[in-house]
């Protein structure tokens, strides 16, 4: 443990100082012994850290967002060089080289604050052991030992032995208790704050290995934290319960305002700018603007969700401009109106008789018709004349002179039998 500590003394110097320092702040207001003023000192600690490391959480985000874009590209490139690791390796660099993109950039929040952790760890644990260390003096050191949270010390843990804890001036009930509510809000949170970024600002049209790397992570880390955290002393766990909180509020800030494209986040976050343009009838917000002025610069490239925002633009008659403005479109409220041309329609199934009568001609129709009509009139005429002339014979029946009469129309000969359905 001393030459751990001794690793990290170039820190525990300017943690302990800190610590101290917002100690005498709130030490003016609560009380010198009180664990509201050792408590807070030490959340004061987290956000003071935090918000230094606000840079390196936007390069965190940005690193993200560019590894799950690059997951296909990254997937092809190992299937063609599966069988030369060497090739594997130098196109993957191009890649990251020409995206811009670390793959290490995603861990620098964690480590940049690691010895920060591992600092304020050592300098609790001194605290439990009674000594000194950093800029905490005896004075000091009495006055956090005495100090309690919701009736347990900052420097006693969960494991602690009854005689240990009885020596700070608790129970180890109390001890128990409130450090195992910590342990359980710690991981609690770190598993809400994972399950946030994999359901909201991941997107979905895109399904990785990485993804379902990232889903483990979200159920792994919550155990590792409740394994871990039964040998952390209340004041590392206040540090990271606060570290905890920190990063889902800022997290949840960055989804609603600047959401991963084609997420589930940048569809209510379109939603919400779409309502305020039709409420206003323009784009609020220099953020806004900047996501509108990307969305406009993307093209034909733009996802569903872009394309779905571009059209409910045009139905309320406006078109987004490259500079991230709406402007009146009069090509976007015809569209809006239904200016479009409408879709043909198929024309009915006509029946046969009538595509027959379509098909012929009205003059030809009429043309043979009277024709027709004519020839039968003259031919019944001159068969009428020549039975006149001829003699009826008696031998010949008279049923024979009819059946050589043949109607017009008809043929001449035996007639075939009609079906008994059509008689």
């Amino acid at each position: 443990m001393d030459t751990i500590a001794s690793l990290f003394s170039f820190i525990t110097t300017p943690v302990s100082w800190v610590i101290v320092q917002f100690h005498k702040l709130y030490g003016a207001l609560f009380g010198d012994d009180t664990g509201w003023a050792w408590g807070l000192s030490i959340v004061s600690l987290v956000v003071l850290i935090r918000i230094c490391l606000i840079p390196l959480f936007v390069k965190q985000i940005k690193s993200t967002r560019n590894m799950q874009v690059l997951q296909p590209k990254m997937k092809a490139i190992q299937e063609r060089y599966k069988n030369d690791k060497q090739r594997q390796s130098e196109e993957m660099m191009k890649l990251y080289k020409e995206t811009g993109t670390n793959p290490l950039s995603s861990c620098l929040p964690i480590l940049a604050q690691s010895p920060f952790f591992f600092a304020l760890y050592h300098v609790l644990s001194a605290i439990a052991s009674g000594k000194t260390i950093g800029v905490i003096d005896q004075p000091l050191l009495d006055s956090a030992r005495q100090a309690h949270i919701f009736g347990a010390p900052l420097a006693a843990k969960f494991m602690d032995s009854e005689e240990k804890v009885s020596a700070l001036g608790a129970s180890l009930t109390d001890v128990r208790v409130v450090t195992a509510i910590m342990i359980v809000m710690m991981s609690a949170s770190q598993f809400f704050t994972q399950r946030q970024l994999m359901t909201k600002n991941v997107d979905l049209t895109v399904k990785t290995p990485y993804m379902q790397q990232q889903k483990m992570l979200m159920y792994i880390f919550p155990v590792i934290f409740a394994v871990m955290g039964i040998n952390f002393p209340v004041g590392v766990l206040v540090y990271w319960l606060t570290t905890n909180v920190w990063t889902m509020g800022q997290q949840m800030y960055v989804i609603n305002q600047n959401p991963t494209p084609g997420s589930k986040a940048q569809d209510q976050y379109l939603n919400r700018v779409l309502k305020s343009v039709t409420s206003h009838g323009e784009v609020r917000g220099r953020t806004r603007r900047n996501t509108v002025k990307r969305i406009v610069a993307k093209g034909p490239d733009r996802n569903d969700i872009e394309r779905k925002f571009i059209t409910g633009l045009a139905k309320l008659g406006l078109a987004a401009q490259e500079d991230g403005t709406v402007a009146k479109s009069e090509a976007a409220i015809l569209e809006a109106e239904g200016g479009a041309a409408p879709k043909r329609q198929q024309p009915k199934r006509q029946t046969k008789a009538k595509r027959h009568t379509a098909a012929t001609p009205p003059a030809t129709a009429a043309k043979s018709s009277g024709s027709t009509g004519s020839e039968a009139k003259t031919s019944l005429e001159k068969r009428d004349a020549s039975q006149d002339d001829k003699p009826k014979s008696a031998d010949k029946p008279a049923a024979s002179g009819s059946s050589r009469q043949a109607k017009s129309g008809q043929r001449k000969g035996p007639q075939r039998p009609k079906h008994p359905s059509k008689k």
